[in-house]
């Protein structure tokens, strides 16, 4: 791909809820190194200093969502928490749930070899494309974009406290096994209204496989997924 089409630009603007000023800055987010060396001519820079740039805004975002929550979490809890949302599998997610891989500007030996698909290239890429919406925009508008991008994940592993996110990880191992989502349902609620319990209960293919409870639908949910991944392992 030598260059992004005005259509390519469009997808993944839409994509990521961000339209750049600067669209060659969005460009050179998503150019690897190899088609730089092969393509002098068509390209000034590749995104390695956007990645690093891109890792160190969204380390602080992150930090910064769990420094300001209403539970005052510990130093050893955010660690925890920071240390899954910004790891590999996670923004290959992110990349995967962008289209990224279609995007990218690769060299041919890269392309050969299935660069579109590669774990560390893709996660590199989201962390470039974050430092270019940094660059284009500045904190707040990056920190807008990072927790539209990480949605539910970021509550959920909040919600899990044990840094890491139970329902994100059932979804994916339902569609991978079973080819079906996860169906959470409420079962139960006691207690008076501003200390209720609910019950969760999460069925696969109409099986009941874990169950559990919270002091919200939310947490309820999460117990039950990380009971309802304990049996799949078993299995």
């Amino acid at each position: 791909m030598p260059v992004l089409s005005s259509k390519n630009i469009e997808e993944i603007e839409g994509s990521l809820g961000y339209q750049f000023s600067n669209k060659k800055i969005l460009i050179k987010s998503l150019t690897h190194k190899s088609y730089f060396h092969e393509h002098p001519n068509n390209a000034d820079a590749y995104n390695e200093r956007l990645e690093f740039l891109g890792d160190s805004i969204l380390g602080a975002v992150i930090a910064e969502a769990f420094f300001l929550d209403k539970r005052l979490f510990s130093e050893a809890d955010m660690s925890k928490m920071k240390s899954y949302l910004v790891n590999e599998s996670v923004l290959f997610e992110l990349a995967t749930m962008l289209s990224l891989g279609k995007y990218l500007r690769l060299g041919k030996g890269e392309e050969s070899t299935g660069g579109r698909q590669k774990r560390s290239i893709l996660s590199d890429a989201v962390e470039a494309l974050l430092g270019a919406v940094f660059i284009d925009s500045g904190y707040e508008t990056t920190k807008a974009v990072i927790l539209g991008l990480f949605g539910d994940r970021l509550e959920n592993v909040i919600l899990s406290k044990e840094g890491h996110d139970f329902k994100s990880e059932l979804q994916e191992k339902c569609q991978g096994i079973f080819g079906v989502l996860p169906d959470y349902r409420i079962v139960k609620q006691e207690g008076e209204e501003h200390r209720k319990v609910f019950t969760s209960e999460v069925y696969i293919k109409n099986e009941l496989y874990g169950s559990g409870a919270g002091k919200s639908k939310k947490e309820a949910q999460m117990a039950a997924a990380k009971e309802a991944l304990e049996r799949l392992l078993d299995k």
